[in-house]
């Protein structure tokens, strides 16, 4: 017979939290982001009502998304109800469940994943930038010499759009004057250019073509700490890569 449990009280709850190796990880990481440089910008009136989660619990979240390489909002929801102790750590309003385990309902904290992504959408990106810069700028006072050297590289980001899909049948699939409907604000480039060796000995040009941006990285990279990115610019794919370095 299986037995039953009753719910943690806050003692044992700590405990868990400190020792669970998954939070451990995220509240180490998200201790290096310097989050008093945007929390001024972030206390403002909300319209979807009076107890919202905090600006910062959900760009949390979303960085959660990132790293564990959740491509859909309902796999890290469903991922955080799988892993109720890292519900706690971004900073979700609780909601209480005596019948529950940890004491709270997961479900019924977590947003919904339509929300969530309707939020990632909303997201104000100067606040990320903001986030971004002032986190560099105390990386720059704890590690001597970060941003002396740099590199600079250029990754593609291809539109969600049917002209993407081989199998749809269409006519001028990356001729810039029909612009692709699923996405209004891409463009289309040229990707990678490789000479092509034919059959008379010539050699023939092609270009790997696709509707997307282009997303510009300027890194430095320390030999004790590893790679840190100091900049970001993203623009649509037809964009030269020279234009990432004047900006």
């Amino acid at each position: 017979m299986i037995p039953s449990f009753e719910p943690l009280d806050q003692s044992v709850l700590t405990t868990l939290r400190e020792r669970d190796p998954l939070v451990e990880r995220y509240r180490a990481f998200f201790a290096l982001l310097d989050w008093k440089a945007i929390e001024p910008q972030l206390h403002r009136d909300h319209p979807c009502g009076p107890h919202p989660h905090p600006e910062t619990t959900y760009i949390k979240t979303f960085l959660v998304k990132i790293l564990e390489e959740k491509r859909y909002m309902t796999s890290l929801r469903l991922f955080l109800v799988e892993h109720p102790l890292l519900v706690i750590e971004p900073g979700f309003y609780l909601v209480p469940d005596t019948t529950a385990l940890y004491g709270f309902d997961g479900q019924g904290t977590l947003p919904t994943a339509r929300w969530l992504r309707k939020k990632m959408h909303r997201l104000d990106p100067f606040v990320l930038s903001d986030l971004r810069q002032q986190t560099i700028h105390a990386l720059q006072g704890e590690i001597d010499g970060l941003g002396e050297v740099l590199s600079i590289d250029v990754k593609h980001i291809s539109a969600w759009v049917r002209e993407k899909n081989p199998r749809e049948s269409i006519h001028y699939r990356f001729k810039k004057e029909n612009q692709a409907k699923g996405d209004r604000e891409c463009r289309v480039g040229g990707k990678t250019s490789t000479n092509m060796i034919q059959a008379d000995g010539s050699s023939k040009e092609r270009t790997e073509y696709l509707w997307g941006y282009g997303t510009g990285v300027v890194a430095a990279t320390s030999p004790v700490y590893g790679t840190v990115v100091l900049a970001e610019y993203t623009q649509t794919f037809n964009q030269t890569d020279v234009t990432y370095h004047q900006e």
